[in-house]
This record gives C-alpha cells, sequence and structure tokens, in this order.
C-alpha cells in the first residue's frame, strides 16, 4: 500500500513583509555586495509600496503584479526583468526554503523579452559633448566618465569606497558578479575629477566611505548599513536607482550604455577582443563580441578599402 508523498506545512502566518525581507538579505545568496543593494532595492520599494508591517501571508498575487506594474512596468525591459527578478527570487525562497505561505508573481506579470539591441552604443563625440558639459553636476560627470574610461558595471563603480581608490595608479579593485576581485583603471578625465569630488568644503579630502554620495543624510527610517554612510558627512552611499534616473534626466541614456559604448568604440579602434575583454573582464569571447560590434564609421571606414584606387597620375 502506497503512501502519500509528505507535504511540509506552511506556517509562518505572523511573519511581516519587513521581516521576510529582513530574512532573505541576510542568506548566502546576497552575500556579495553588489548583489545584495540590487536586490534590497527592489524588495524595499515593494514593500514599501505594500506596506512593511502587513503580514506576509495577506499579500495577493494580483497585489505583486501591481506593485511590479506600478514601480517599473514603464522601464525597460532589462530594468523589469532584473527587478522582477529579485522579488520572485525573494518569494520563491520564502515558499520553498521557510515554507512560509507566500505569494507569487502572477502571470500577467511575465518576464518581458529583452531585444537584441545592437544600436545601444552612443557615438563617440555624443559621449565626449555629455561629459563635458558644465550645467550637469561635478558628481554625475565624475560618475558618469569614470563608468566610460573603466568599462565597468556601474553596480561596481557605484560600490567602491574612497579607501578602495589607487589615484596615483589610477586603478580601484571591484568586485565582479562572479564575486571575483578584479581591477578596473581610467584616465585622465577621471583622474582630475576625483580630487574634486572628495574634497569637503574645509578643503580637506574624504579618506572613507562611499566614493559616490547621495544629494542629503538618511532619514532614521531608512538609515542603510554603516559602510554605505559617509563618516565625514554623514551621507549615503548613491544608489543605482537614483544614477539611472539622473542619466536618463539629463541625456535620456541608460547606465550601461556608457560600458556599451566604452567597449564598442575600443573595436572601432581597432582594438584586438582579447585586450577588450580584458577592459570589459568579459570571461566568453561571444559575449564580448556582443559589446565590440563595429558601429556605422567603423562599417563605412571598412567600406573604403571596397572602392577602387584612384590613379595618381
Amino acid at each position: 500500500m502506497s503512501t502519500a508523498p509528505k507535504v511540509s506545512a506552511l506556517r509562518g502566518g505572523h511573519v511581516t513583509l519587513a521581516a521576510a525581507a529582513d530574512a532573505f538579505l541576510a542568506t548566502a545568496r546576497t552575500a556579495n555586495p553588489n548583489t545584495h543593494r540590487a536586490y534590497a532595492s527592489a524588495i524595499d520599494r515593494t514593500i514599501a509600496l505594500l506596506g512593511r508591517d502587513r503580514p506576509l501571508a495577506e499579500i495577493a498575487d494580483i497585489e505583486i503584479g501591481t506593485a511590479l506594474a506600478e514601480l517599473w512596468g514603464a522601464s525597460a525591459p532589462a530594468t523589469w526583468n532584473r527587478n522582477r527578478a529579485a522579488i520572485t527570487s525573494w518569494l520563491a525562497w520564502c515558499q520553498t526554503k521557510k515554507h512560509w505561505a507566500a505569494p507569487s508573481a502572477p502571470a500577467e506579470a511575465e518576464r518581458r523579452k529583452e531585444s537584441a539591441d545592437e544600436t545601444r552604443a552612443v557615438a563617440k563625440t555624443t559621449i565626449h559633448r555629455l561629459l563635458s558639459r558644465r550645467d550637469i553636476p561635478l558628481r554625475e560627470r565624475a560618475l558618469w566618465r569614470m563608468l566610460y574610461e573603466t568599462a565597468a558595471r556601474a553596480a561596481e563603480i557605484l560600490a567602491l569606497n574612497v579607501e578602495d581608490l589607487d589615484l596615483e595608479h589610477r586603478r580601484a579593485p571591484v568586485r565582479s558578479k562572479g564575486g571575483a576581485v578584479e581591477w578596473v583603471y581610467w584616465e585622465t578625465g577621471t583622474a582630475h575629477l576625483l580630487p574634486r569630488l572628495l574634497r569637503l568644503p574645509d578643503g580637506s579630502a574624504r579618506t572613507r566611505g562611499p566614493v559616490f554620495l547621495s544629494e542629503r543624510r538618511p532619514v532614521p527610517a531608512r538609515r542603510p548599513a554603516a559602510a554605505d554612510i559617509c563618516p565625514h558627512t554623514g551621507r549615503a552611499r548613491l544608489g543605482y536607482d537614483r544614477a539611472r534616473v539622473l542619466l536618463d534626466k539629463h541625456a535620456g541614456l541608460d547606465l550601461h550604455q556608457l560600458r556599451h559604448s566604452a567597449a564598442t568604440h575600443l573595436g572601432e579602434a581597432e582594438i584586438p577582443l582579447q585586450l577588450i575583454m580584458g577592459k570589459t573582464r568579459h570571461k566568453n569571447p561571444r559575449t564580448a563580441m556582443r559589446y565590440v560590434k563595429p558601429g556605422p564609421e567603423a562599417i563605412a571606414k571598412v567600406t573604403e578599402v571596397l572602392a577602387p584606387r584612384r590613379r595618381t597620375h
């Protein structure tokens, strides 16, 4: 006589959204600082909209879908997918690991198709005009130039602390997506802006804490971890979402386009793929090739080779 399979009973009806979020963000899967920051940003915004003190078990699937739509419904597919993945990963963990009664993202909040966008690279002249604009605040100019010159991921640069910077050799260690510590390098433009960015009103310079800071001090109710607060000014680390909004506001661009453009411009300059992979720190040549597809200027230059030679006499 066969017996029915055991089913773990759902529990945790008293667990609030805030407590469930804290428990998930304390797990090993979010141990990487960049991963933790990305997940925390998406989850915190979602539970703030739903009500941090509401019981997790009382949240309906449709409420999750509504929150996702309100927060990121108008965003690009990649942004929608990234934040949706953070929320669904959190809720799945609550269901499978903790056996808590938890909602799921509804079917209509499905993953969106990301087009193989081959035109996201911005012309070099456009990048240079943007980075030389005088009406842009110093913090934004320094961040955007650093993203372009390092060809690094935005989360990696935003996670940098002042003590990480090797200003003399124009480099800094970052923690990559896989958790490894790798080095990024910048050029003269970033080297000129960083000391100005770190300068305090009394003429001294910041020596510790986040490199890129938010405009205001955090409110007590949403005070971040001590590592994300500048000991000199009390201001918090600049968040990814805020940085993304500012670049879109001033230039209509996405943060990743700076990295994509840098790699494309290196390809257009006929830099070997191995060196481009070293600069962008891609491990797979196929992945790197997506970022170094020649742009219109490079294609036009190559096309000149097909033209008949001009007579010289």
